[in-house]
């Protein structure tokens, strides 16, 4: 009886083992959706949009982009672990992945044990922008004015604990200051309002308002990286302008919920390497 158990179930694991091989290597057959957790034209938007045509050549199915912002990214990540583990839901998350477990008091998830790691996608340096209508252009002139209005500059930002809302508390910490707290439900709107001149000041990933500087909407006043970024070289770093060891970087990577196969783990892996290898992609 227990030789025949043991037989039975050695053949149920291996038929179970047989159907993963056989999905996988099937997989995908219909468009896979990207859950972005935040609103449109944020950095987390901008950098799936980059990657997902070449992906999808790559594929042969269409990665479709699916905007589920709230909650500093918990709302949309929480959509994507409850989703099957089939590689058809995959859900690209920022920094606030990260810094959301030490922020929270309670998550819809578990950070580590609920997701299969695809990848890491990108490292992007944050730099501070204010609204051309501020009397200031470098971090000394932000933190004097600050000083003079307490709690009435506005900063946005796409919710609480992200590396965004952070970049200000640091700021905040280290200079003494008081300022006012305004959250969205991503980096595009927040951005949005920063442009239209409802709020003062943003300190975000470079790809959410580096055209708006080059247009002359916004002015940048510092970025948060160890050497000033290509994308901004006249603009000097927070390191540069007396803030030692003030380095913020946005990571955002991919993540699948976790018991999805492992090929196709490697495939969706593969296909985003080849993605970030093309030049217009990085550019």
């Amino acid at each position: 009886m227990i030789k025949h158990r043991l037989c039975c179930a050695v053949v149920v694991a291996a038929g179970l083992a047989a159907a993963g091989v056989s999905h996988a290597q099937n997989w995908p057959v219909r468009p896979i959706r990207l859950i972005v957790p935040f609103a449109p034209g944020g950095n987390t938007d901008i950098i799936a949009r980059a990657i997902a045509p070449k992906m999808t050549q790559e594929l042969g199915q269409q990665i479709l982009i699916d905007n589920r912002g709230g909650a500093g990214s918990t709302l949309g990540t929480a959509m994507a672990v409850k989703s099957p583990p089939d590689g058809y839901t995959i859900v690209m998350v920022s920094a606030a992945h990260v810094i959301n477990p030490g922020v929270r008091k309670s998550l819809p998830y578990d950070s580590i044990n609920d997701f299969a790691p695809v990848t890491l996608v990108a490292d992007v340096p944050n730099g501070l922008v204010v609204h051309p209508s501020l009397p200031v252009r470098d971090i000394k002139q932000l933190v004097a004015l600050a000083k003079a209005r307490p709690g009435q500059l506005a900063y946005a930002t796409p919710g609480h604990g992200t590396s965004t809302h952070l970049s200000v508390e640091m700021l905040s910490h280290a200079a003494g200051l008081k300022m006012l707290h305004v959250p969205y439900k991503g980096v595009g709107p927040a951005t949005m309002d920063v442009v239209s001149g409802q709020a003062q000041m943003i300190f975000a990933a470079l790809p959410a308002f580096i055209e708006f500087v080059r247009a002359g909407r916004l002015r940048m006043i510092a970025q948060a990286s160890v050497k000033r970024s290509p994308a901004a070289p006249d603009v000097p770093t927070m390191i540069e302008q007396g803030y030692k060891d003030f380095i913020v970087s946005s990571g955002f990577g991919m993540f699948a919920p976790a018991k999805t196969p492992r090929p196709v783990i490697d495939r969706l892996n593969a296909s985003v390497v080849k993605a970030l290898a093309d030049p217009a992609v990085r550019s």
